[in-house]
C-alpha cells in the first residue's frame, strides 16, 4: 500500500513540474496577440516571475502536500490501536490465556499486535504477584524505541521542508537583488522595467519559501504529537492487559486483605 501510494505521490510530483510550464498556455488570453504579449497570467505573475529558484520551492511545495496526506493516512487509529483487536486481548488476559493472546497478535500487523506479540513472552508466570512486569516494561521500551524511527520518518520529513523553503526563498531573495543592484550599476539609473524581473525574483521567492514553511512547519508538530498520542494508546492498552491478569491471578489474595469489619459492620446495620 506504501508502495502505491509513493508512487502516485512521485507521479503526480512530475505533473505538477510539468504543468508549471504548461499552463501558461491554457491561461493565454483570447484577445489579439499584441494584448496577449502584453498581458501575464496569474501563474506568471506568482510562479513563472520567481524565476528557475521557483522549480525547487514547487518541487518542495508538491512534496509537502504529499507527506500530509501520506501521513495523515499512515497514522490512523486503525493501524495502530484497533478498537476490536484491543477488545479481543483484553477479554483473553481476562482469563489469563497469554498464549491465545500472543498467537491473536502475531496475525495483526498493527502496531498493537506487534507490540503484543513482542512484550507478552516476557511474562514470567512464576511470579504470579507481578508476573514479571518489569521485563515486560523493558521489551516495551526496547519495542518502541526500535520502532519510532520508523514511524516518525515522514513526519521528520516535513519539518525539513519547512526549514529548507525559507532558505532556498532567501537564495531567491539574495540572487534578485544582486541582478538588481547589477542593473543599477550598469544602467546607471533606477529604471523601474528593468527592476520588475529582479524585483519579482526577491520578493516571490521569499513568499513562496514562508508558505511552504507555515504549511509544513504546523503540520508536522500536529502530527507528531498525533503519533506519540497512537503510540501511548498501544503501551496504555498492553499495560491495562498485564494488569488485568495480575488482578484476575491475585483475586483472592487481594480480597484477604480487606479488613473482615468493613464487611461486617454492613452487614450489622442491614440487619438492624
Amino acid at each position: 500500500m506504501k508502495t502505491i501510494i509513493t508512487r502516485v505521490g512521485f507521479r503526480v510530483l512530475l505533473f505538477g513540474m510539468a504543468a508549471l510550464y504548461t499552463m501558461p498556455l491554457a491561461f493565454a488570453q483570447e484577445g489579439g496577440d499584441g494584448a496577449a504579449a502584453t498581458q501575464k497570467t496569474m501563474l506568471d505573475k506568482w510562479v513563472i516571475d520567481g524565476g528557475w529558484t521557483m522549480i525547487p520551492l514547487v518541487a518542495l511545495l508538491a512534496v509537502t502536500l504529499f507527506l500530509l496526506v501520506f501521513c495523515m493516512m499512515a497514522l490512523t487509529k486503525e493501524k495502530f490501536c484497533p478498537e476490536e483487536l484491543r477488545s479481543q486481548m483484553l477479554a483473553l488476559m481476562t482469563e489469563c490465556r497469554v498464549q491465545s493472546a500472543i498467537q491473536l497478535a502475531t496475525t495483526s500487523p498493527t502496531f498493537l499486535g506487534r507490540l503484543v506479540a513482542y512484550a507478552l513472552p516476557n511474562i514470567d508466570a512464576n511470579r504470579p504477584d507481578d508476573l514479571g512486569k518489569d521485563g515486560i516494561e523493558d521489551a516495551i521500551a526496547d519495542f518502541t524505541a526500535n520502532e519510532r524511527p520508523q514511524t516518525m520518518k515522514y513526519v521528520d520529513m516535513l519539518a525539513l521542508c519547512g526549514s529548507i523553503a525559507p532558505s532556498i526563498g532567501l537564495f531567491g531573495t539574495v540572487q534578485g537583488m544582486v541582478g538588481a543592484f547589477a542593473i543599477l550599476a550598469e544602467s546607471g539609473q533606477a529604471d523601474p522595467t528593468q527592476l520588475a524581473g529582479s524585483i519579482s525574483v526577491a520578493l516571490l521567492t521569499t513568499f513562496w519559501g514562508l508558505i511552504i514553511s507555515i504549511i509544513a512547519i504546523p503540520g508536522f508538530f500536529f502530527l507528531k504529537k498525533h503519533a506519540q498520542a497512537l503510540e501511548a494508546d498501544c503501551v496504555n492498552t498492553i499495560e491495562e492487559m498485564v494488569n488485568t491478569s495480575i488482578n484476575v491471578i491475585n483475586a483472592e489474595a487481594q480480597l484477604a486483605r480487606i479488613p473482615e469489619g468493613l464487611a461486617g459492620d454492613d452487614e450489622a446495620e442491614a440487619q438492624a
